[in-house]
C-alpha cells in the first residue's frame, strides 16, 4: 500500500527548544560538524489502493487544516513514499 508523507516543521522565526537541546547534545556525544538542529514532525498517510491527484490533494488538504499549525509551523513536504 502506498504512503503520503507529510513533513512540518516550526516556522524559523519560531524558537525550537528540542532542535536547541539535540544540538547541544550531539558535541557531548561525538558528533560534530553541525551547526543548528531544528526538529519537525512525520506523518504517514497510508493509502488503500491507487494515489490519485485527488488523494493527493487531499492529503495536502489535511496537512494545511489538521496536521500542521499554521500560526507556528509550516507544512514542508507531501510526497508519495516509495515502498519495497
Amino acid at each position: 500500500m502506498p504512503i503520503i508523507v507529510v513533513d512540518v516543521m516550526p516556522k524559523p522565526e519560531i524558537l525550537d527548544p528540542q532542535g536547541k537541546a539535540v544540538g547541544a547534545a550531539l558535541p557531548r556525544l561525538g558528533f560534530d560538524g553541525f551547526s543548528q538542529v531544528r526538529q519537525g514532525k512525520r506523518f504517514e498517510l497510508t493509502v488503500d489502493g491507487e494515489v490519485t491527484p485527488e488523494i493527493l490533494d487531499q492529503a495536502r488538504k489535511a496537512a494545511e487544516t489538521m496536521l500542521s499549525n499554521p500560526v507556528i509551523e509550516d507544512v514542508v513536504n507531501v510526497a508519495v513514499e516509495e515502498t519495497a
